[in-house]
């Protein structure tokens, strides 16, 4: 007979997401843009409890219209854990790095609707 421990775990679905957009400066450069990506998909690998995490440019035929460049999508499994990376301090850091690259932010939380 075969026990292991700690293998089951009951489902909870994800409740939250967050919702990072961007505006970059006029002048930031492709490369700085990419590291920002970059900087921000290994970021969230060090917050707890980041279920799933996507990330995109936003997309117009008139790039010089759109209110923000880029958008990141962050999944949490509780209200909780969203609150906890507020206050995460690698987040902290990545932000004090790249805000000089940045002209807008808005992030917010959304329930996810079941």
């Amino acid at each position: 007979m075969l026990v292991i421990y700690g293998a089951y775990v009951p489902h909870k679905p994800a409740e939250i997401q967050r919702v990072v957009c961007i505006k970059f400066k006029p002048g930031t450069t492709p490369e700085d843009i990419d590291k920002h990506m970059r900087d921000f998909a290994t970021m969230k690998n060090a917050v707890k409890d980041v279920v799933a995490y996507t990330a995109g440019h936003v997309q117009n035929s008139q790039p010089e219209q759109n209110e923000f460049d880029v958008i990141h999508y962050l999944t949490f499994r509780t209200k909780e854990a969203a609150q906890g990376y507020e206050a995460n301090a690698d987040r902290k850091l990545f932000n004090k790095t790249n805000e000089a690259n940045w002209s807008k932010v808005l992030e917010m939380n959304s329930n996810i609707e079941k």
